[in-house]
């Protein structure tokens, strides 16, 4: 009964803070003069519909399913690694390692037929990622270093290098001006004319499905696995998995190559799918913060992830629409960062929803309790 109470609220805490964020994003349009509903009315028009003939547009549902799966990616790269305990916010450099990655040698084989690029091009990415990974992970497991510092050192670290290669080390042949590469051929891009032609000429690719897999792949290994198992053991209680003959050292490392590995092939999607060549960055990719506040927002589950991550990238499209009607889009930032402020703060929600749904349980329990215990009285034993 508990754990079946634990699960509707890991459901229902997430749904209210969405609901609060709305609400007290709507109230902040207000309170600069600005009509909410108007303004979410207009940013759902965006996300779903044709603005000319008001039909649902096959286009703008492609593109959400553009921007959620490099999100989902990151987001279980996030959940893998917080479940064991770490707050692995290098997500941005690790991405941005399986993108400059997948780009250098999709472009270094322009004649190699379409599955030995892609796998060729996927798997260095992934690697490129996992390795990222590996190195907050090395040094937390046998220095004890605070990840989370690492990380953040590392996303700098990476972004310059990253330019670096793009600006200094790639062969003028692949590059089409300062900080750019040329596009990818047609057989190592992500993307396929079924799914253009479905979708109304949307960059919708194959990254959705790759996405859905590692979905049910991560849900199974955490699940259902003994590796899945350690994991969580460890980011419960790292020496209580030790006594158990768990090894804490290689379970930390492992658990922060997958969540570079995961981070990686988000980037790889970008990459290959999403804008098919590679453009030097200013700053840090943002679908490695988003993907955190997905994850948290998702409450980890691959259901959840999924859910958040279509919600985002409905927000972000949407968003877009809201100055049609006079409202700067930058009000739909500050609704995103309204919902994870409240799934931050959902032990407040899940203690008041306790007060409405746990006190009367609460009382029974205690008027059970405090009944005399009959058999006790007779000298058996329950």
């Amino acid at each position: 009964m508990h754990n079946k109470s634990e699960r509707i609220q890991n459901i229902i805490v997430p749904i209210i803070a969405v609901i609060l964020g709305f609400v007290l994003g709507g109230l902040i349009m207000l309170g600069f003069g600005f009509n909410p509903m108007e303004g979410y009315g207009q940013m759902f028009k965006t996300a779903f519909l044709n603005p000319l003939t008001g039909e649902v547009n096959p286009r703008n549902i492609g593109e959400i399913f553009v921007s959620a799966a490099p999100l989902i990616f990151t987001a279980l790269g996030f959940s893998i690694a917080n479940t064991a305990g770490f707050f692995n916010i290098g997500l941005s450099g690790q991405a941005l390692c399986g993108w400059v990655t997948s780009i250098w040698i999709a472009l270094s084989m322009p004649d190699a037929p379409r599955f030995v690029v892609l796998l060729v091009a996927i798997v260095a990415g992934v690697l490129s990622g996992a390795i990222a990974g590996a190195i907050p992970g090395f040094l937390r497991a046998f220095f004890g270093t605070s990840e989370v510092i690492v990380t953040i050192m590392m996303n700098y670290i990476l972004l310059h290098i990253g330019n670096h290669i793009v600006n200094n080390v790639m062969s003028p042949k692949i590059i089409q001006s300062k900080g750019m590469t040329v596009a990818i051929n047609k057989s190592a891009s992500l993307q396929t004319p079924w799914l253009a032609a479905l979708t109304n000429n949307s960059r919708l690719n194959l990254g959705i499905f790759f996405a859905i897999i590692a979905l049910v792949v991560v849900w199974f290994v955490m699940k259902k696995t003994t590796l899945g198992y350690e994991i969580r053991a460890v980011g419960l209680n790292p020496y209580a998995s030790e006594y158990a003959g768990m090894s804490s050292k290689r379970t930390i490392i492992v658990s922060m190559v997958i969540s570079g590995a995961l981070a990686g092939m988000g980037g790889v999607v970008l990459g290959l799918g999403t804008f098919e060549n590679f453009t030097s960055q200013s700053s840090s990719l943002a679908i490695g913060f988003d993907g955190m506040a997905v994850s948290l927002l998702g409450n980890g589950s691959s259901l959840g992830i999924f859910a958040a991550a279509l919600l985002f990238s409905v927000l972000q499209l949407g968003g877009q629409g809201m100055q049609v009607v006079g409202i700067p889009s930058e009000l739909v930032n500050i609704d995103i960062a309204i919902i994870i402020f409240f799934v931050g703060i959902s032990f407040v929600i899940r203690y008041i929803l306790a007060k409405f749904t746990g006190k009367k349980s609460a009382t029974v329990k205690v008027e059970k309790d405090s009944k005399p215990n009959e058999e006790s009285q007779e000298g058996g034993t329950i």
